[in-house]
């Protein structure tokens, strides 16, 4: 079981922004900017590319309406997409909130932002969605 399963089954705590019957949404507790989103299939798949095409459907959708959210609470002049698939065998989407190419470099260093902060964003997120 994957570390996005533990999350989702609720074994593993996090910020949940939001979730659908197959899709679910969470701070990333290593992020690149301030609002930075995993978005992952309940299903667990390990690559991207082999999610069915109704669920890949299903999660693109569900992606996009919570860039929409990250965009309107988090100062931003995008939201940035990368799907890796190399550090958790569970597809995910990485929503990054970005204003320069170099700000979704995965090689910078990752933000510790305290719990309380943590909350605070995505209290923010969900309720622009």
């Amino acid at each position: 079981m994957s570390i996005f399963s533990q999350i989702i089954a609720g074994e593993i705590p996090c910020y949940k922004i939001a979730e659908t019957e197959s899709c679910f949404a969470f701070l990333d507790i290593s992020p690149l900017a301030k609002g930075h989103v995993l978005v992952v299939p309940k299903k667990e798949v390990d690559y991207y590319f082999d999610i069915d095409e109704d669920l890949f459907n299903e999660l693109n959708i569900f992606s996009k309406a919570i860039a929409a959210a990250i965009k309107l609470a988090i100062p931003c002049q995008r939201i940035g997409v990368a799907i890796i698939g190399l550090e958790v065998p569970h597809a995910h989407i990485h929503l990054v909130p970005i204003d320069n190419v170099s700000d979704i470099d995965f090689s910078r260093p990752k933000l510790h932002l305290p719990p309380e902060e943590m909350q605070k964003i995505a209290l923010a997120i969900i309720d622009k969605l």
